[in-house]
């Protein structure tokens, strides 16, 4: 027992999404189709806004700027993922597994930023600035490092069972050789508490434009809500799961395998859907470029 504790860790173990052959090859077909779509669907967003010089402006910038960061997030645990379906020793190292928690939660802090800079956005284009929303922006990109530096200097030794399929900071620190309270609450007052205040910002700013459009103008109403429904629905889409995972850093394995699944590839796949087909300009657009590339082709 002294020699197991007294080992230092080099790696950890993560969990299979399932032990099923059937299941294995049903879900790397859904990852694999879905991770194409998500590579396939932003960058096509942002060679779009690139292409396109009617898209040049803020909003257009900061959408291209998520489709990036969209990629980046998915990519920090989709493709591992789908390797790891059909391996039979699921080890990462331990410095691959710093690294990974790393990405993901810069990736995270600046989608954050991005999603507070296009309610901004939003709000000039329909009523004023709201210069409070980019107080948030430093506390985004800074907790990522404060935690990475926090949890890189944490003993590690004996057990190295992740308990699932990617690294994160609620399942890593919950391995650390010394008591877990006090890191369980660092994780739930950085992350968690930061995911669901910037969220509930969001949520009130989104409110308090609606409400300014109602008392200007009640007819201008339901446009501003289809204009804001996109953006209010990729919010929800990005926090929900997040705070779930954060607020509650230790649910039940299968929630967990569930909510990290929604974040890391079902979301990124579904918001170049939600911001093309809801988006005006970008259909005119994607349009304009359908045209070019067969008359160029074709021409």
């Amino acid at each position: 027992m002294d020699q197991i504790n007294s080992s230092v860790v080099t790696e950890f173990v993560l969990v299979g999404l399932t032990q099923s052959l059937g299941m294995q090859f049903l879900l790397f077909l859904l990852f694999s189709t879905f991770y194409v779509g998500i590579i396939l669907g932003n960058l096509f967003i942002v060679f779009t806004v690139i292409s396109d010089s009617h898209l040049h402006s803020p909003m257009y910038i900061l959408l291209a700027n998520l489709s990036l960061i969209d990629l980046g997030l998915s990519s920090t645990t989709v493709p591992r993922m789908i390797s790891d379906l059909f391996s039979d020793c699921k080890t990462i190292s331990f410095h691959n597994c710093m690294i990974q928690m790393f990405f993901i939660h810069v990736t995270g802090g600046v989608e954050m930023v991005l999603l507070i800079a296009m309610a901004y956005d939003r709000y000039t284009a329909i009523c004023k600035p709201l210069h409070y929303l980019t107080i948030m922006n430093p506390q985004m990109l800074t907790h990522a490092v404060f935690q990475f530096a926090f949890v890189i200097n944490l003993p590690f030794c004996g057990l190295n069972n992740v308990g699932s399929f990617y690294c994160d900071f609620p399942r890593v620190i919950k391995l650390a050789c010394i008591d877990n309270y006090g890191l369980e609450f660092v994780v739930t007052a950085n992350s968690g508490f930061t995911s669901m205040g910037t969220f509930f910002l969001l949520i009130v700013s989104h409110i308090f434009i609606l409400v300014t459009v109602r008392q200007h103008s009640s007819k201008d109403l339901s446009k501003a809500f289809f204009s804001l429904s996109t953006h209010i629905t990729v919010v929800f889409l990005f926090f929900l799961p997040c705070i779930f995972l954060y607020v509650w850093p230790f649910p039940t394995k299968s929630l967990d395998t569930f909510l990290a699944i929604v974040d890391f590839a079902v979301t990124p796949v579904l918001n170049p859907a939600i911001y093309t087909l809801r988006n005006r300009d970008m259909k005119v657009a994607m349009r304009r470029l359908s045209q070019h590339v067969s008359c160029s082709n074709f021409c």
